[in-house]
């Protein structure tokens, strides 16, 4: 009878680990194969050439812009989206008027809601069009328009190399509060009204029930989602290659990793060197990933 259920359960498991294992698994493994060579991703044919491509990133200055572009990212991103999401999602959850019996959230949260995760229905090339027009270096563009009307002077936007990159991490974090606001907030719905209430009979106040209350029960989903955010920091391709002059411009601010892998493996008929990338981003996705977990780790509390 045990015998038999273990051999149902194998039959069941059998298709989707299979195609898991050719889908996923097969690719990576091609990857890590084609690094090692001097294939341009068109012949047939191919040669060795060991660790070289790894060895000539270490000496190529755009990987080198690149990386250090996605490490702002990579500290910006999670950050600044997780403290506004969290931000937020207190608000509409137990930032009600202090004088109505109990805890509640502000008035009209459902539409603030909605109106916080319409960026999630937009798919990534509508936004970074969106914003190219909204960020127009010329007087016409509505970020310069109102720039204009408050008196101040008009700003080049995605065309000056100092502001270019952090205009895209702005798209990035404008693209990313409204889901995990909502993340956030279901988790808030699922703490009990009592312990909000509890922690205002004892005195304390809002930013005190926000850093000792909300934040340590919502720990495993913060967690979560800076993991994410970090992954997501990495991969930014298609942002940057819509949005960006050059894409990658002006003069590689905006230039990142993906971007790059792009570039050789499509543009420059440079494949294995852009599988050489893309091994280094595995494993720095892998290495971000569990930091992230050890750093963020904490005993669990329950309610």
């Amino acid at each position: 009878m045990q015998h038999g259920r273990y051999r149902f359960i194998a039959g069941f498991l059998a298709a989707p680990l299979t195609l898991y294992v050719f889908f996923v698994i097969w690719p990576f493994v091609q990857a890590f194969h084609y690094s090692l060579t001097d294939w341009t991703g068109v012949s047939p044919e191919f040669g060795y050439v060991g660790l070289a491509n790894f060895q000539n990133l270490l000496n190529d200055s755009l990987f080198l812009t690149a990386l250090r572009n996605n490490a702002v990212l990579l500290v910006g991103l999670p950050l600044v989206t997780v403290l506004l999401a969290l931000f937020f999602a207190f608000l509409l959850n137990v930032g009600g008027s202090s004088r109505s019996a109990g805890v509640r959230g502000i008035r009209g949260n459902g539409f603030y809601k909605l109106a916080f995760f319409l960026p999630q229905v937009l798919s990534v090339p509508v936004i970074a069009v969106i914003w190219s027009v909204i960020m127009d270096p010329t007087s016409t563009g509505l970020a310069n328009s109102v720039l204009g009307f408050v008196g101040s002077g008009p700003s080049d936007w995605l065309a000056d190399p100092n502001l270019a990159l952090y205009c895209v991490l702005w798209v990035l974090i404008w693209g990313s509060v409204g889901f995990y606001l909502v993340l956030f907030n279901a988790a808030m719905s699922s703490i009990p009204r009592d312990i909000f209430e509890a922690a205002l009979i004892d005195g304390a106040g809002r930013a005190s029930t926000f850093f000792r209350v909300t934040m340590p029960l919502l720990w495993d989903t913060i967690q979560t989602s800076w993991v994410y955010l970090a992954i997501l920091a990495l991969d930014v391709y298609a942002l940057v290659a819509v949005m960006t002059a050059g894409p990658g411009g002006p003069n590689n601010s905006t230039q990142v990793i993906s971007l790059q892998i792009a570039q050789n493996g499509f543009q420059f008929g440079r494949a294995g060197y852009a599988s050489a990338m893309g091994v280094v981003l595995f494993f720095f996705t892998l290495v971000i990933a569990v930091v992230m977990l050890r750093i963020t780790r904490r005993e669990r509390i329950e309610y």
